[in-house]
């Protein structure tokens, strides 16, 4: 079944965070993501994603059209793992897998996603999705922004899979 719907997100660079603090948070948890992007028309971005938690693997295939830096259209299904397989064959020319573990946690009844890269030993980077533009983040106190990169092409996953920004900020 095909999901759709608007999301809107903010995003930025932190500290790696103590994963002993954040686990003590509310709706914790960890999973590890690969994702592929492939090839797709002109203003979408297409990905598919396999994601391990608890020892269940889901296969999702994601199409995204941006709306503006804040937010897009993001249509998403379940696949099998063999339609993962056959479209991964299809990686986007000059691209490579993203590989990254997501810690995810409730704070203030808002849900916060931390993605922590092989690439990177001091630096993480979370998001947030937001129910209205207005939205405030209420930030948790342990977690230490270094900058918001909302709308900032080169931190986008897509992106990162051509060309992975460098920690020196």
């Amino acid at each position: 079944m095909e999901r759709v719907g608007v999301e809107i997100e903010k995003k930025y660079i932190i500290e790696k965070p103590d994963l002993e603090c954040i686990s003590g948070e509310e709706a914790f948890s960890a999973s590890e993501i690969v994702q592929i992007y492939v090839e797709s028309q002109r203003g979408v971005t297409h990905r598919v994603r396999f994601r391990k938690r608890d020892g269940v693997t889901e296969y999702t295939e994601t199409k995204k059209i941006r709306i503006d830096a804040m937010s897009s259209t993001e249509i998403e299904r379940d696949i099998s793992e063999d339609e993962f397989a056959e479209l991964s064959k299809n990686i986007r020319a000059g691209s490579k897998p993203i590989r990254k573990t997501r810690y995810t946690f409730l704070y203030e009844g808002q849900l916060f996603e931390i993605d922590v890269y092989p690439e990177w030993k001091r630096c993480a980077i979370m998001e947030t999705e937001l129910e209205s533009r207005e939205s405030q983040v209420k930030f948790p106190s342990f977690i230490r922004i270094i900058r918001d990169v909302t709308g900032i092409k080169e931190y986008s996953n897509s992106s990162m899979a051509n060309a992975f920004p460098s920690e020196e900020m």
